[in-house]
């Protein structure tokens, strides 16, 4: 408009006119039908339509339908409430070339004024528009939902949970996560207090203190950064980051960042517990290559480096190896079980460690097999005899009070400078020697005892070859009831005659057990024993046949099933057989050989423990062994020398087998006085060379005969 009036602050219309065109959003008067009355020179550029074009147009040409109608609306509301200015519309307006484009229009009410911009006229108001492009303003809100939408996604695709706060304390930001990971309710976290929100948290982290108190620290320090690791109650670990918030220089809040790292932590845990046991691992191997497990002695490997390297110091004028083993360990084992056993060898170890202290090497070579090793020893002898009185010292295994035996051969480095192997079989030889003179001692060793090896050398051969030949013969020893007056049984045993001279029982049976021949043995006493004794056995269904049974013998499947083929193809009823059997064969870990005895007895066979007493178990365990009959050993008939004793243990023994509805013979009666005196206790059989020494079966007649003599005698002197 060319001739534009001044309005307020006594601006004059030129000056009014100069400050509507400085404006830089389009300015237009609008009357109240509608029409243009004034626009500036923005609204020249918004519009592409000239001052004069524009004065006089309806404002519906300049915008879309859904600001037409405004304008009476606006007209209206400023009337009404002059003071309240009307909200900003967001509008589209229509560029003179048809283009439409994004605005914001603000409207406010101008009274009618004179030329002087100050007296008013009385004309009716008119509209002021401010209109506004926004165009800028869409493509920067648009590019400002991409990054927001960039950053939340960001945000919630990260596996850390992530919290913002202001620095006034207020919750800015938090991604899901951080919801999920502490377990808190979105409404909570949303409220205008975040003490809820911490005694959540401090209720879960195993040191609540220390977590408030790297927050305050951090609090009295915005600047710093911060990187530490909570601990949960429930097992879990967070790694927790935070850094200050910036805008340009200013710190305007905080980040935090939580990461769970339970998983990592654990595999780094359980990496940890794996090179722990890795490492445990190779040192308990490398224990193992120079340390006997159960003992804790050095093992042979040690030894054998130990001797070979004192054989080689040509300073060393003596060298010594004690070789020693334990005399009936397998008895241990067998009737007090493998782990008895292994206690008794790490006694043994334990009381070898305290004998010989000052020993380059004690080791165990295993089994029941141990090994000493002294250098630049002047008493070899006094520490061998030291050992053995040691180690006999009676010690509780597993309830049972054990007196450990062993056998102990000493080899020393002489004038013909032997090798390591062979000092070690001499030490062998003599251990060996050790035993056969008695057990329970220690022999040096002497060449003499070569030829003694190769005696028993010899006679391993002898013995397998007369087995092989079928040269084992039998002899019957006769046992006697006191209350028929009669033989009530005999006995077979084994007997072996060498080149024409006896070799003693004491002798060849340890030698078969060694060897293995003793199941040979056994089967071809008792088939002998039924086939010669069968004649008498059939005269009387009372009388019985006596037969010592190994455990190697019982471990036969078909033992039970043999034994009664032979007793039906000799004659000999099932119920006249007694198989004499020691405490170590109910012990075997499957019960195999007690199932063998078992068949045997429920076909009517009886059962007797031979040796009773002489074992490791206690009286109170003959109820758990299925036996018909008890054998007191001759040690404790022995015992008996003038018949006035007082012998407990043999009333003992007696006394329990009747309780247990057992009978009782004793062996080895070879007095008077022992045969009164175990008459008196009430045993039920005798055996022994008082009644008769064991015969032959073609002198049966006449070991009967004098045990007959024998008995007859023992009642007349009674009275009886």
């Amino acid at each position: 408009m060319a001739d534009s009036q001044g309005h307020s602050n006594g601006l004059t219309a030129q000056a009014f006119g100069a400050v509507l065109d400085a404006s830089p959003d389009a300015l237009l008067a609008v009357a109240a039908d509608g029409s243009i009355t004034m626009a500036n020179a923005a609204a020249e550029r918004f519009f592409g339509i000239s001052r004069q074009d524009l004065a006089g147009r309806s404002h519906r040409s300049l915008f879309t339908a859904g600001f037409r109608d405004e304008v009476d609306k606006l007209f209206r509301q400023l009337g009404t409430e002059p003071g309240k200015p009307p909200p900003l519309r967001e509008v589209f307006c229509v560029h003179s070339g048809g283009a439409k484009f994004p605005a914001e229009v603000a409207a406010s009410l101008l009274p009618g004024l004179e030329a002087d911009g100050q007296t008013p006229t009385g004309a009716a108001p008119q509209l002021l528009l401010s209109v506004r492009e926004t165009s800028h303003r869409a493509a920067a809100e648009e590019d400002l939902r991409e990054a927001m939408s960039l950053l939340t996604a960001t945000l919630e695709s990260t596996a850390d949970g992530i919290l913002v706060m202001s620095d006034q304390g207020h919750v800015a930001g938090f991604n899901d996560q951080f919801l999920s990971m502490w377990g808190i309710p979105p409404e909570l976290i949303k409220g205008d207090s975040a003490e809820p929100i911490m005694q959540l948290v401090n209720a879960q982290v195993s040191d609540p203190l220390a977590f408030v108190d790297r927050i305050n620290e951090l609090e009295d320090n915005p600047a710093a950064e911060s990187h530490d690791v909570l601990d949960f109650k429930d097992g879990r670990t967070f790694e927790r980051y935070s850094r200050p918030q910036r805008v340009g220089d200013m710190i305007v809040g905080r980040v935090w960042s939580f990461r769970d790292v339970t998983p990592r932590r654990k595999a780094q845990e359980q990496a940890q517990q794996a090179m722990l046991d890795l490492a445990a691992q190779a040192e308990k191997l490398r224990a193992m290559a120079f340390q006997d497990p159960l003992t804790g002695l050095a093992n042979r490997a040690v030894f054998n480096d130990g001797l070979a390297q004192a054989l080689q110091e040509p300073r060393l004028k003596a060298v010594d190896v004690l070789l020693l083993d334990l005399d009936d360990f397998k008895e241990v084992n067998d009737i007090l079980g493998h782990q008895a056993g292994d206690d008794m060898l790490i006694e043994v170890a334990r009381r070898l460690r305290g004998c010989v202290p000052t020993a380059d090497v004690v080791a165990r070579l295993g089994g029941d097999e141990f090994v000493v090793l002294l250098t630049a020893c002047p008493n070899a002898d006094e520490i061998a005899a030291c050992i053995v009185r040691c180690l006999h010292v009676p010690v509780t295994i597993s309830g049972t009070v054990l007196r450990p035996s062993l056998s102990l051969g000493l080899a020393s480095l002489g004038q013909d400078n032997v090798g390591a192997s062979e000092l070690l079989r001499r030490a062998d030889i003599a251990m060996y020697a050790a035993k056969a003179a008695g057990k329970n001692r220690f022999l040096r060793f002497h060449p003499d005892m070569m030829t003694a090896l190769v005696q028993r050398t010899d006679m391993e051969s002898g013995l397998q070859l007369a087995v092989s030949r079928g040269e084992i013969s039998v002899d019957f020893q006769p046992i006697v009831s006191h209350r028929m007056g009669q033989v009530v049984q005999f006995e077979a045993l084994a007997r072996w005659d060498r080149s024409g001279e006896r070799v003693p029982p004491s002798v060849f049976i340890p030698l078969a057990e060694r060897t293995g021949l003793i199941s040979e043995i056994g089967s071809e006493v008792m088939a002998l024993g039924m086939v010669q004794l069968a004649p008498w056995l059939t005269e009387d269904p009372s009388r019985s046949l006596s037969v010592n049974v190994s455990g190697v013998q019982l471990q036969d499947p078909h033992f039970a099933e043999e034994v009664l083929r032979l007793a039906a193809a000799s004659g000999v009823a099932p119920y006249q057989l007694i198989l004499e059997v020691t405490e170590s064969v109910f012990f075997d870990a499957d019960c195999s050989l007690i199932k063998q005895l078992s068949t045997l007895r429920d076909a009517g066979a009886r059962v007797a423990l031979d040796d009773f007493g002489t074992g490791y178990s206690s009286l109170g365990r003959l109820q758990d062994l299925p036996v018909d009959t008890v054998k007191i050993d001759k040690t404790f008939v022995s015992m008996v020398r003038t018949g006035t004793e007082r012998l407990p243990i043999l009333s003992s023994m007696i006394n329990m087998a009747h309780s247990l509805g057992l009978t009782v013979t004793a062996e080895g009666v070879e007095t008077v006085a022992q045969a009164d005196y175990l008459t008196a206790l009430d045993c039920d059989s005798l055996q022994g060379y008082l009644f008769s020494l064991p015969e032959p079966g073609r002198r049966l007649e006449y070991a009967l005969h004098h045990a007959e003599e024998a008995l007859n005698a023992l009642n007349a002197l009674n009275g009886r």
